[in-house]
C-alpha cells in the first residue's frame, strides 16, 4: 500500500513540476507566416497574432475608407490568394441567399453583396485578421473592416452593434458585431465586400453563401475581376459561350458556276456528295443551276 501511495505522490509531483517549468523554448515559422511556439513540456502553441507582416500595416490610415493608393495598372495581371492558413481557418460571415449581388444596381455600382437577416444576428469574421476600421461610416452605417495577410480586406456593413475596435486582432469565426440596418439601408441585411489592395471584386467568387462553403483554398485573382460588371457566374457563362462558338462548325456555302458537278464540289471542299445532298435536302441526280447556293459544310 505504501508503494502505491509513493507512486501517486511522485506522479503528482511530476505534474506540478512540469506545469511550473512550462515555458517557451523555441519558435518555428508556420507556412502562413504565423509562429508556432514550442514549449518546455513538449507541447506547442499556434500564435498567429504574434506575426509581423508588412501587409497588415501597409498604407494604414485609420480615417480613410480606402487607404491604398496603388494605381490599377501597377497591380499584377494575376495574383494567387491563399484563403486558408495552415490551420484551415475560415468561417462564413453569415449563411444565406444574397438578395443583391455584386455589379450595377439601379445604374450605381454595388461593390459587394447583401444578405438579409434579422436585426441582432451575429456576424462572424471570415478569416483571421486585424481590425483597421470600426465606426459609423456614411452609407455603410456601422462598419467593420478587417485586413488579412494575403492583401485582402473584408467589409461588414449596416451593423446594429460593433464589438471590436481598430487595432484588435480577430480570428475566423469571432463575432464582430450584430446585424442591423444602419446607414443607407432599406432593411436589415449584411453588406459584405472583399477587396484586394483597395479594389473590390465579387465575394461570391470566394464563398458559396447559400451553404457557407469556401469555394477554393487557393484562389487565382485576375485583374479583370475588378471591373464593375465582372460578376461570378456571368463571366463563366461568357467563357462557355465563347468556347461553344469557337467549337461550333463553321457554315460554308458554294455558289454554283458553269461546269460544276456535285462530285467536283464535294472534292473541292473535302466532303461527300451524300453530305451535300443531306445539307441541302436534294437528290444526287438533281440538275444544278448556275448561281444556285449550296451549303457544303
Amino acid at each position: 500500500m505504501k508503494k502505491i501511495f509513493l507512486t501517486i505522490a511522485v506522479a503528482l509531483c511530476g505534474i506540478v513540476c512540469s506545469a511550473q517549468l512550462r515555458e517557451p523554448i523555441d519558435t518555428v515559422m508556420a507556412p502562413d507566416s504565423a509562429v508556432i511556439i514550442l514549449m518546455s513540456d513538449k507541447t506547442w502553441e499556434y500564435e498567429s497574432d504574434y506575426v509581423e507582416n508588412d501587409t497588415l500595416s501597409l498604407d494604414w490610415v485609420e480615417q480613410a475608407l480606402e487607404p491604398f493608393k496603388i494605381p490599377l495598372n501597377q497591380l499584377p495581371d494575376t495574383v494567387v490568394l491563399d484563403l486558408r492558413d495552415s490551420m484551415g481557418i475560415f468561417c462564413c460571415p453569415y449563411v444565406g441567399t444574397p438578395s443583391s449581388r455584386y455589379g450595377y444596381r439601379r445604374r450605381r455600382r454595388h461593390t459587394g453583396i447583401d444578405i438579409p437577416y434579422h436585426t441582432g444576428t451575429p456576424v462572424f469574421a471570415a478569416f483571421d485578421g486585424i481590425v483597421t476600421k470600426s465606426g459609423y461610416i456614411g452609407g455603410y452605417g456601422n462598419l467593420v473592416v478587417l485586413r488579412h495577410y494575403n492583401g485582402m480586406e473584408t467589409y461588414y456593413g449596416h451593423l446594429s452593434r460593433r464589438d471590436v475596435v481598430a487595432g484588435d486582432w480577430v480570428t475566423a469565426g469571432q463575432v464582430l458585431g450584430l446585424g442591423g440596418s444602419t446607414g443607407r439601408s432599406t432593411g436589415p441585411h449584411l453588406h459584405f465586400e472583399v477587396r484586394y489592395m483597395g479594389y473590390p471584386f465579387d465575394p461570391e467568387r470566394l464563398i458559396e453563401f447559400n451553404d457557407g462553403r469556401l469555394r477554393e483554398e487557393s484562389f487565382l485573382l485576375l485583374k479583370s475581376y475588378f471591373a464593375a460588371d465582372s460578376r461570378f457566374g456571368i463571366d463563366d457563362r461568357k467563357k462557355l459561350d465563347s468556347l461553344a462558338t469557337a467549337s461550333k462548325p463553321k457554315v460554308v456555302y458554294h455558289v454554283v458556276k458553269s461546269g460544276d458537278t456535285l462530285g467536283g464540289i464535294a472534292k473541292k471542299y473535302r466532303t461527300t456528295v451524300g453530305q451535300i445532298c443531306s445539307l441541302n435536302k436534294i437528290s444526287s441526280k438533281k440538275v444544278l443551276r448556275i448561281g444556285q447556293k449550296l451549303r457544303v459544310k
